[in-house]
């Protein structure tokens, strides 16, 4: 019996340190995304700055999904993300490697980035605020770190599902 509780314990002591790590990893990225974005706001309003090749900081904003698609439908995109934030953090409780769990705070971390533009960023209509982008490679459409960090979550996120089974 005491075996039990002991082993209980534990595993409310690890799913407490999993969640933790999510939010912290989630709330670090929402903080550099914002930041980053109001660099971009300030800085790239009125020139655009060359960085190597073909990549430059070039301000856009975005009332569509990642990447520029779905021009128009940032409340649609804004009731979606709520969406995936609720999924994620439901199924955030049966990840149990450390992969998982960083995968599921960038994927956090980047839709709550956002979808926080989406809520205080200009733009018209529930959930109309236009999404800062502003690294641009020219062949690629405009992004931002919130946009890397889902995809990067959801690559991530897709592994640890394969190295799980």
């Amino acid at each position: 019996m005491r075996e039990l509780q002991e082993h209980g314990a534990r595993t409310a002591v690890t799913a407490w340190r999993r969640a933790s790590l999510v939010a912290a990893l989630a709330a670090v990225l929402v903080v550099v995304d914002q930041l980053t974005k109001t660099w971009a706001l300030r800085t790239l309003t009125t020139r655009d700055i060359d960085l190597f090749w073909t990549l430059r900081f070039h301000l856009a904003r975005n009332n569509g999904a990642a990447f520029s698609v779905g021009l128009g439908s940032g409340g649609l995109i804004g009731l979606l993300a709520i969406g995936v934030v609720i999924v994620l953090v439901a199924l955030g409780r049966n990840l149990d490697t450390r992969l998982g769990v960083v995968s599921l705070g960038l994927v956090l971390g980047g839709a709550l980035g956002n979808l926080a533009d989406r809520v205080f960023r200009s733009g018209s209509g529930f959930l109309g605020g236009r999404v800062v982008d502003f690294i641009d490679p020219q062949w690629w459409p405009i992004f931002n770190v919130a946009d890397m960090a889902i995809t990067i979550g959801g690559v991530l996120l897709v592994l640890s599902s394969y190295r799980e089974t």
